[in-house]
C-alpha cells in the first residue's frame, strides 16, 4: 500500500472543498493508494508517474512514487 503526501497549496485547497465533495476526493485518493495506476488516470502522456483521480466534482494531480511508495497530490482543483 502506498501513503499519501500532499504539496501545502494541494492540501490547503482540499481542505477549503466542500465535505462532500472532500469525501469523494478522500476515497479516490484511497483507492489510489491500494493501486496507483487502475485507480487513476494518466496526466498527458501515460509514464505511470503523474496521474490524475478524478470525481464528480473535483480533480487531484498525482506524483507516484514507486520506490518509497508514496501518491504525493500535486494540485486539487474543484470543479464547482
Amino acid at each position: 500500500m502506498y501513503r499519501v503526501k500532499y504539496d501545502p497549496s494541494a492540501e490547503a485547497v482540499h481542505d477549503a472543498l466542500p465535505p462532500h465533495v472532500s469525501e469523494q476526493l478522500t476515497s479516490a485518493l484511497e483507492a489510489a493508494c491500494y493501486d496507483p495506476i487502475d485507480a487513476t488516470e494518466p496526466y498527458g502522456e501515460d509514464d505511470k508517474v503523474i496521474r490524475m483521480v478524478v470525481t464528480e466534482q473535483a480533480f487531484a494531480v498525482l506524483l507516484i512514487g514507486n520506490t518509497l511508495k508514496t501518491v504525493t497530490v500535486l494540485q486539487v482543483t474543484y470543479l464547482g
